[in-house]
């Protein structure tokens, strides 16, 4: 009976009384992604004393942390789908139980084995029940405002870099790196158990529609068919989603791969190699660890601009100027020697990222629908997003071989020209509304067959 009572309250409150429900998943997501990845990117502030006190070289100590993106990459594909069928509070609390073992076990490693199990493969899996089934839920909450919501929760990630990273820095040269890893298990246990129970799936599971999202359930008011609509769609309500297998056998979603494959294959190294990078300049190590907050500052701008910003001029076009930031930044620290370049490509690059992160999930949605969007967004981040895993591994090879991580920047900013073409291709690929907005591509046709809508 205390169900039957709150869902009418909560629809009255999406007509406009009150919060419309899809912003509290929005910011309970935005608090998972700043735990998680605030713990994440910490792994490069830490990397020193772990190398140390293994006695082990820096690439074998980064050999773990690329198992781990490995792993919550690929397995992002099985929490996507998994979110699709079951919802998103049995998969975040599956991963807040991983989470707290996993790190509690990398806080005990006394080898390199030990270190790639807990925090590669364990760690690994409860990662993979953060950003893809977030974000995934994000998306089915909003069409209107969709990167707008997308600003809020991805911004989780960049607001933990700029504020765990550098307290993580304090911290190490206070105490020892294992201690900081089991209080990181706690958190991570709790903190996602807990919001496990703020996430419902889709408005309608609490007898909301889309509509609502703007106050006006029920109003019947038009809009144009966008990537959500099936073929001949023209109007209010209508909606049709293409399952993975017809998404596969679309052109647009290999070339989606392939842009974020050339995105992702470097995006962690800044964020692994940036405080090794400025140590070996002579920069103490509390300030070379506030260049990955630097990388937090840009990326929060990056978020919170890129999806409002998203949705006024389209998916590519966003995506090509945060690619081109990104471009330029590791090329600035190829040739940086002190703070003071190193602060503005670190900001700049985090702009990009974050960037990318938020036109991510709603690009995936815009072309293929809302039903699949976790084994959608699940599948295309696994395809791409476990090339993350290589960039840190190279680059510390890189430097064992060279003694410097110049090489592996300039290297990072080719293969981001070579998405930012990518996009281009994608945007070039799109023909022009008779209205003179860009055309998406409609999730039911996939052959090149167009239907109008949201500018791409």
């Amino acid at each position: 009976m205390a169900t039957a009572r709150e869902e009418p309250q909560t629809t009255s409150r999406a007509r406009g009384d009150g919060l419309y429900y899809g912003w509290v998943v929005a910011w309970t997501s935005f608090g998972v992604l700043t735990i998680t990845y605030g713990v994440q990117f910490s792994f490069g502030v830490f990397l020193p004393s772990i190398a140390r006190d293994l006695d082990v070289s820096r690439t074998q100590a980064a050999a773990a942390y690329s198992v781990y993106v490995l792993v919550y990459s690929i397995m992002s594909s099985v929490s996507g789908a998994l979110t699709d069928r079951r919802g998103p509070r049995l998969v975040l609390a599956a991963g807040g139980v991983l989470f707290g073992i996993g790190y509690a076990l990398t806080g005990a490693a006394q080898s390199t084995w030990q270190l790639i199990v807990a925090l590669g493969l364990i760690a690994g899996l409860g990662m993979s029940a953060a950003f893809v089934p977030c974000n995934a839920t994000v998306v089915r909450w909003f069409a209107h405002k969709r990167g707008r919501a997308l600003s809020v929760s991805t911004s989780g990630g960049s607001f933990a870099a700029v504020v765990v990273p550098f307290l993580a820095g304090w911290l190490v040269e206070r105490t020892s790196w294992r201690v900081l890893y089991l209080g990181c298990a706690v958190m991570l246990l709790v903190g996602l158990l807990v919001a496990s129970r703020l996430l419902v799936g889709r408005p309608e599971d609490i007898g909301l529609t889309l509509e609502d999202e703007l106050g006006r359930r029920g109003a019947a008011q038009p809009r144009p068919a966008t990537a959500d609509d099936g073929a001949g769609a023209t109007g209010a309500g209508a909606e049709v989603s293409l399952t993975p297998r017809q998404a596969a056998r679309t052109t647009s979603f290999w070339v989606l791969v392939s842009i974020f494959l050339c995105t992702w294959l470097v995006v962690f190294l800044p964020l692994v190699h940036l405080p090794p990078f400025a140590e070996d300049l002579g920069i103490g190590a509390t300030v070379a660890a506030s260049l990955v907050s630097a990388v937090g500052i840009g990326g929060l701008v990056g978020r919170t601009l890129t999806g409002g910003f998203s949705d006024r001029v389209g998916r590519t076009v966003s995506l090509a100027a945060v690619l081109g930031v990104q471009v330029v930044a590791f090329l600035v620290f190829a040739v940086s020697d002190s703070l003071w370049t190193l602060y503005p490509a670190a900001v700049g690059f985090g702009f990009g990222y974050g960037g990318t992160t938020t036109v991510f999930p709603a690009l995936v949605a815009d072309l293929f629908g809302r039903a699949h969007a976790g084994a959608l967004t699940g599948l295309v981040f696994a395809g791409a997003g476990s090339a993350a895993a290589v960039g840190p591994f190279v680059a510390a090879w890189m430097y064992d071989l060279t003694g410097s991580y110049r090489a592996a920047f300039v290297l990072s900013a080719v293969v981001n020209g070579m998405g930012l073409v990518l996009v281009v291709v994608l945007r070039a690929t799109t023909p022009a509304h008779p209205g003179g907005r860009a055309a998406e591509p409609s999730p039911l046709r996939g052959t090149g067959q167009l239907a109008p809508g949201r500018r791409r």
